[in-house]
């Protein structure tokens, strides 16, 4: 945590920073995702409380906190009010381990602008995400509606099947990098694109040394599954409205309501952030490493400390617009293709992604081996 009380004091900040930030997104996130969706489909979208409908945001707030807490009376009390709770819990331990920009270093301290930094980031980043399919089990056992267990048993089924896919295709990624570290899969990345094959070095100038390059077939599969595992359309089947009124979150509704709805684009940030990390550079701006940044802050002034905050703040930035893209691209996704029926759910997970996935880590083992 640090070495002396304000190192520590710090570091506890940036924790509480960091779920102050999911939270907040996540009602920029919703008004973005109705005016995304009005434009896709040539409408309005909210324009009637404040200007642009900004104000609808405080309005939906208000009705969330002052809706009747309500309980159905066969629920399973502890489970029905602790599964939105807990639904809050993974996505954030988990985005608390994502680096997102290079370190501050101001008077002979060194801040890391991520919560934690752990060696095997990628194995806690997936270990603690994969909790929050126990959550909506415990909304469809814990509400004693068959709705809400039909879309938990969804769930679950569809966690388990995805998540093989998701993890083989990190696989791949780990073997190129050869870490488990974020921030160094990070530094493997910067530059442009160079890599050894046979005693030889091939490089381009025009290309950066993304991990998309190296791995295309395990992006798809990685960003296909985080849609699985973010409940999100066209994989949205534990809540399916035409079929299980609204699956696992049934019976909920005001505040609890809402923190789902948080739980549900935490993973959509978690899921955008990892992309970023292990295919697309990270923090890192194409074509520019961290020291042309630091040399052009030294431009601009003569102090150590504002170089290093301009050098944070600029990496921080090329994190944000990534991030943002990415983002988009789900409530994209929402908003142009339609559900999945569930034997295609399943087909598409166990006879789709999860071969090209194993297929994918063994092609890659093999060409390392070859090109070493």
């Amino acid at each position: 945590m640090g070495q002396d009380v304000f190192e520590i004091t710090i570091n506890c900040i940036k924790l509480v920073l960091i779920f102050l930030m999911m939270v907040q997104a996540v009602p920029v996130l919703v008004w973005i995702e109705r005016r995304g969706s009005a434009f896709i489909q040539n409408r309005f979208g909210p324009n009637r409380v404040g200007p642009l409908g900004l104000m609808q945001l405080l309005a939906d707030a208000v009705k969330f906190l002052t809706k009747e807490d309500f309980a159905p009376d066969k629920a399973i009390r502890p489970l029905f009010y602790a599964a939105p709770i807990f639904a809050l819990i993974p996505a954030t331990l988990a985005f608390a381990a994502i680096p997102m920009s290079v370190p501050l270093e101001i008077g002979g301290y060194v801040f890391k602008i991520q919560g934690y930094d752990m060696n095997v980031g990628i194995v806690y980043v997936l270990g603690v995400s994969s909790l929050a399919a126990y959550t909506i089990l415990m909304a469809g056992w814990g509400s004693a509606s068959k709705f809400s267990l039909l879309g938990a048993l969804r769930a679950s089924a569809q966690v388990i099947s995805y998540e093989l896919a998701l993890g083989l295709s990190i696989v791949g990624v780990i073997l190129l990098f050869g870490t488990f570290n974020l921030t160094e899969m990070i530094h493997a990345q910067q530059g442009p694109l160079s890599f050894k094959a046979f005693g030889h070095t091939i490089s381009s100038a025009y290309i950066p040394n993304w991990g998309i390059f190296y791995q295309p077939l395990a992006a798809i599969i990685f960003f296909a599954a985080t849609f699985a595992e973010s409940n999100r359309l066209p994989f949205d089947l534990a809540e399916g409205e035409a079929e299980i009124v609204a699956g696992f979150h049934t019976e909920y509704g005001g505040f609890k309501m809402l923190m789902f709805f948080i739980g549900e684009y935490g993973h959509m940030m978690l899921g955008s952030a990892l992309m970023i990390i292990f295919f697309f550079g990270g923090y890192g701006i194409p074509w520019v490493s961290v020291e042309d940044v630091r040399q052009w802050a030294g431009g601009l002034t003569d102090s150590a400390a504002t170089i290093s905050v301009i050098t944070t703040l600029v990496h921080f930035l090329s994190f944000m617009i990534k991030f943002v893209l990415f983002l988009w691209i789900f409530i994209w996704v929402r908003w142009t293709l339609p559900r999945f029926r569930y034997d295609q759910l399943m087909d598409l997970g166990w006879k789709t992604m999860l071969p090209w996935a194993l297929g994918n880590t063994i092609l890659t083992a093999l060409v390392i081996f070859l090109v070493s």
